[in-house]
């Protein structure tokens, strides 16, 4: 339950990303290199976070690779894709 939270939030993110750079005059394209390098951040700690408290790497890096991948696929659709 907790993956599709954190996936559900990543693509509300990443949708929010786009539509402020958008707004504020700068490229949807960039609000989605900004929305990923700032996901990718959150997902390194997150996994960090998960191994240090006892999770196996491997299912770790499993989760976290869906985590970061779906809203960074998002974020790159609305950018590209949305008016």
């Amino acid at each position: 339950m907790r993956t599709l939270i954190v996936a559900t939030m990543g693509l509300v993110l990443s949708g929010a990303f786009v539509f402020a750079f958008n707004h504020l005059g700068k490229s949807k394209t960039t609000g989605a290199i900004v929305f990923i390098a700032v996901w990718l951040i959150f997902c390194a700690v997150d996994y960090s976070n998960g191994v240090k408290a006892g999770y196996a790497a491997i299912d770790e890096l499993g989760i976290h690779i869906l985590l970061f991948v779906v809203p960074a696929i998002g974020a790159w659709v609305m950018a590209r894709f949305l008016p």
